[in-house]
């Protein structure tokens, strides 16, 4: 049987419908064309009677996935972009690829196996598709696979890849994403990116996974919701963080109670933690789970300056305060044993905890990579750009870590760092 689609309602679920019209640039024009809140809502239709998102409704959806997901990670243009190259915007539209014989599916044209991949292999569980065979047809759950897709190409082969790499990629695969073939595709992307409609900042609506009862969050509230220590870390992490000294002694001034700890957010409302913050979450997870290595807490809180600034939901491709994606975590943790903490999907790892667990747990790996001891140098170098690009000796890599060590140490000596 065909999939049909007449009324939003039919395609996304009630929390992202309700989200949608926190939007002012939705409601606007939803109201304007005679809908009403409490109704369902009339999906808009080509000459062709084929449902399609309005741009506005696309650059909703898309902020929205961004923000809750992929906050500083992926572009929301990029998506809306893409979505019209690929779709037309068309939830309904499908492709048939005769040489891969694979269907590509919806707004930003997935197919089922490349879904199935990210799902079983990079922990993108937001959206339960286990049980819905017409989950690709459906607006959010589609764009949310395709930023998944391209958050991972962003990094393909260890690398940082440009823009134009991720979109020519996108298009036919990464052989591809250099040749010839695909270079009409970025210069088509780049010219309907550019007719976007000017973006506006909107400070409503949740950034991160709305707590109950939030749906209809007031438009004038600012910031994330949900964006606190204690939604992001268990009872008894939190229990250790106020046993901590320092850390009792800010959020008291800061006015905060036990049970409602707030994280401070920058000016691109991106949540971020204090350096006190910081050592306290590396010197906890030391204490715990590696008595037996000689590694100070500052090294760990180095490489987080370093590699995310100390935002916790991680700073442009990298994932979390440490840096480690979903496919690593989940291989320490079922092959080399570091199960103290469970990564059962990506958004995990914004979890301080699980992100500096399993990035010290990376460290000690690195540490006897191939089998033998490792230096110093070696060990933060294959941290930040991967083993295979590391040497035993001092470079630009290594001099940015002692600069941001002394953050943390300003009395360290230079060159008397122990990792582990």
């Amino acid at each position: 049987m065909a999939v049909s689609f007449r009324y939003w309602e039919e395609c996304v679920d009630t929390k992202d419908l309700e989200t949608m019209w926190t939007d002012p640039d939705v409601v606007v024009e939803w109201l304007n064309a005679g809908e009403t809140r409490g109704s369902k809502v009339h999906l808009s239709r080509d000459p062709d009677g084929n449902p399609y998102l309005t741009q506005t409704e696309m650059k909703a959806v898309a902020g929205i996935i961004v923000r809750r997901h992929f906050h500083s990670q992926i572009d929301s243009d990029m998506l809306c972009a893409l979505a019209t190259l690929e779709s037309d915007r068309q939830p309904l539209t499908t492709r048939y690829n005769k040489k891969t014989k694979e269907t590509t599916i919806g707004v930003m044209q997935i197919s089922s196996k490349t879904a199935e991949w990210l799902v079983r292999d990079h922990g993108y569980r937001n959206y339960d598709i286990s049980r819905d065979p017409e989950y690709l047809f459906k607006p959010f759950v589609n764009v949310y696979l395709g930023a998944a897709y391209l958050k991972w190409l962003s990094t393909f082969g260890n690398k940082e890849r440009s823009e134009e790499f991720m979109v020519r990629a996108f298009k036919r695969g990464t052989k591809k994403a250099t040749h010839k073939s695909t270079l009409p595709y970025w210069k088509q992307y780049l010219s309907v990116k550019e007719s976007l409609p000017a973006r506006k900042f909107i400070a409503a609506g949740p950034v991160g996974p709305a707590p109950q009862g939030s749906e209809h969050a007031p438009l004038e509230k600012k910031g994330p919701v949900n964006t606190t220590w204690d939604s992001r870390t268990s009872k008894q992490d939190m229990e250790e963080m106020w046993n901590n000294p320092s850390v009792r002694k800010q959020w008291n001034k800061a006015g905060w109670k036990r049970g409602n700890v707030g994280i401070e957010h920058d000016n691109e409302r991106r949540p971020y933690i204090s350096r006190k913050e910081l050592k306290a979450v590396a010197e906890i997870i030391l204490r715990r789970y590696f008595s037996s290595k000689r590694v100070q807490p500052t090294v760990p809180c180095a490489l987080a300056e370093m590699i995310s600034m100390r935002l916790v939901d991680g700073k442009g491709q990298r994932t979390g305060l440490m840096g480690i994606d979903y496919a690593t975590a989940r291989w320490l943790h079922k092959d080399l044993g570091f199960k103290a903490y469970m990564i059962d999907s990506a958004e995990d790892l914004s979890n301080p905890f699980v992100s500096m667990y399993f990035g010290i747990a990376y460290l000690a790996w690195l540490s006897e990579y191939e089998g033998r001891e490792r230096t110093p140098q070696f060990i933060v170098q294959a941290y930040l750009g991967g083993p295979q690009n590391a040497t035993e000796e001092n470079g630009p890599q290594w001099l940015k870590f002692e600069e941001a060590l002394s953050l943390y140490d300003p009395k360290k000596d230079e060159g008397s760092c122990c990792i582990l």
